[in-house]
């Protein structure tokens, strides 16, 4: 019972407060739209966050595909995080996405906040039902447009939305890897633990309600301290298709990925307490292992946090009016709607995971590149005025055991939410959006620093698209005509950025107008190096890769200066930078010529920018 009942109305609500949610509200509202978000955890994060502490994988598989990384909000976020965190605190990223939520005008956060019903009419969704358990307050939250980010696909099923569980059958999509038959079979949940040297014996005392595990049991599950690769624990994929794969990275300071339960329970969802329950059984009769059971190394370490909050892999995908498939992925394929993109290999996790001892627990199919995402494949074939973000949109199981993980969530939550505000600006369904104003949902995606293969800067207000570019330094690689050549990252041997020559002086880059124009609005993408990672994670190799703070490469110190007839007429000076996209504006200043000049980085001694755009 809730002693407190409140309602209220939105342009767009958002159900489900991890990566993708935390994306498409960000999106949306950036673009004008009135957004409410709800969450039924206490943080924002989902499974990156400090509730469960999976690290944020995508496209870059592990820094293994080159200029790969996801970019636009969550690389925002995440080059915040390296700039405030520099120990990569999960209870600080924490704080950072929430600092994103509440300090994100037009947003409306509802934390500790469990949507349990739906008011449907004439087949729409008109308003969600939920319990705020922190202040008893029963909240109706109505809205013109609703994302399913829960993961569960949870809103979509109670507005009646078609879904899809377990695995596709090989003949329906002509999948090669699909089983023949199609089954329930899922991915189970994991939960992660933390160890701790502490420099002298620590001793531990198994529980008696804990499993028990021989070296013969666990003899295809790595678990001893070495360093190689792994799935979706931590590492480089291992890079041979389609065999069952002995990962030979673990990593006893933070858990192992494998200790995986609930894919061949009857309900994953249903039985979720009893699934955590048994993976606590799992957890601390792998430490007992580790610890009281020969020679592991780990005298020393101390258990000092376990997870409570298992993190899902699989339960339900709603469909679109596409489903994404292995072809597609195998294929690379590009998309006439394509919004967003992944790379990640299809990884797919045996259903008994701790279970199944005598298989190594995942099957890898690595692929070269990436795929594209179709736009059709993130609204509700049936529900008009549903869209979704996250691991619960429209794919095949093969296909979804590539686009699940988190990079891959977020961008196409950007994307779900930018579209949003596209069909709330025409007073249309998202359906429509796809149909009659996909260009301008591209553009807009580009413009906000997505990356989206296959596509480039086309947008006819950019008046540095036809400016004569110059430089007073240049690489052979780097040419300074690369800024206005649409592509704001490097793809293959294309550098697609202004290189400039040693950064002992000042380097110059100058964008001559075709004629006086006025300028409101000078954006600048700088270079973070996107073949490697960033993200916070507890797995020791995976943050001894990383650089240190912010990546070197990105410009710290420079100034924008807006001329006219050859004199000064603006300028700005930013002394700290500490993101990729830039984002300067202006008041409407009439001017013929833009000059940037970039004087000091993070440490790289050159000036690199990829993309100059002036408004």
């Amino acid at each position: 019972m809730s002693i407190n009942k409140k309602t209220a109305s939105y342009d767009l609500v958002v159900v489900g407060g991890g990566l993708s949610g935390v994306c498409a509200a960000i999106a949306a509202a950036r673009e004008g739209v009135k957004v409410a978000i709800v969450q039924n955890r206490s943080v924002f994060g989902g499974t990156a966050s400090s509730e469960t502490r999976l690290h944020i994988v995508g496209a870059n598989c592990h820094s293994s595909k080159a200029n790969l990384r996801e970019t636009g909000i969550l690389e925002e976020i995440l080059l915040e995080n390296k700039r405030r965190n520099t120990y990569a605190a999960f209870p600080v990223f924490d704080m950072i996405l929430w600092e994103k939520i509440y300090m994100e005008e037009n947003i409306t956060a509802y934390l500790n906040t469990n949507m349990h019903d739906v008011i449907l009419e004439s087949g729409e969704i008109r308003a969600i039902v939920g319990h705020q358990n922190t202040t008893e307050t029963e909240f109706v939250i109505y809205g013109k447009i609703f994302v399913d980010a829960t993961g569960h696909g949870t809103l979509g099923v109670a507005a009646g939305a078609a879904f899809r569980t377990g695995s596709e059958a090989s003949s329906e999509f002509n999948e090669p890897t699909a089983p023949k038959e199609a089954n329930q079979d899922m991915m189970g949940n994991t939960i992660m633990f933390l160890a701790t040297d502490r420099g002298e014996p620590v001793s531990f005392e198994k529980p008696v309600w804990a499993n028990t595990y021989t070296e013969d049991d666990l003899k295809l599950r790595p678990h001893l301290d070495e360093i190689g690769a792994q799935a979706d624990g931590g590492g480089i994929v291992a890079p041979e298709e389609g065999k069952n794969q002995l990962p030979e990275f673990s990593n006893v300071d933070a858990g192992y990925w494998w200790i995986e339960l609930g894919g061949d329970y009857d309900d994953i969802i249903g039985q979720s307490e009893e699934i955590r329950d048994d993976l606590l059984k799992c957890v601390y009769g792998v430490w007992d292992h580790l610890k009281n059971q020969g020679n592991h190394g780990v005298e020393n370490y101390d258990l000092e946090w376990v997870g409570m909050v298992p993190g899902y892999r699989e339960s339900r995908r709603l469909e679109g009016e596409y489903l994404l498939n292995e072809n597609d992925v195998r294929a690379n394929r590009v998309f006439e709607d394509a919004v967003a993109y992944g790379g990640w290999p299809m990884d797919v996790h045996v259903p008994g995971g701790i279970k199944d001892l005598k298989s190594v627990g995942s099957r890898i199919y690595n692929f070269e590149g990436c795929y594209t995402i179709p736009y059709r494949s993130y609204y509700s074939r049936n529900v008009s005025n549903l869209m979704m973000a996250g691991r619960n949109i429209s794919a095949t199981k093969m296909a979804f055991s590539s686009s699940r993980v988190m990079g891959t969530c977020a961008v196409g939550g950007q994307a779900v939410g930018t579209a949003a505000a596209l069909a709330l600006k025409y007073g249309c369904t998202p359906r429509s959006v796809g149909k009659e104003h996909i260009h301008e949902l591209q553009q807009k995606l580009l413009k906000n620093d997505c990356f989206i293969p296959g596509f480039v800067n086309e947008d006819e207000e950019d008046l540095a698209r036809h400016a004569v570019v110059s430089a007073s330094s240049e690489t052979e690689n780097g040419k300074a005509q690369n800024v206005i050549n649409g592509i704001s990252r490097s793809v293959g041997d294309e550098t697609n950025c202004w290189i400039s020559g040693s950064l002992e002086t000042p380097q110059m880059l100058t964008l001559k107008l075709p004629q006086a124009n006025t300028v409101c609005q000078v954006r600048l993408t700088f270079d973070t190096d996107l073949s490697h990672e960033i993200q916070p994670s507890m797995i020791r190799n995976v943050r001894d890769r990383q650089v240190k703070g912010l990546p070197h490469e990105l410009v710290k110190t420079y100034c924008v200066r807006l001329m006219l007839d050859g004199a000064v007429v603006a300028a700005k000076e930013i002394s700290k930078n500490g993101q990729r996209l830039n984002i300067l504006n202006f008041d409407d200043i009439r001017c013929d010529e833009v000059q940037i000049t970039v004087k000091a980085t993070h440490g790289c001694n050159e000036a690199r920018i990829f993309e100059v755009r002036v408004y």
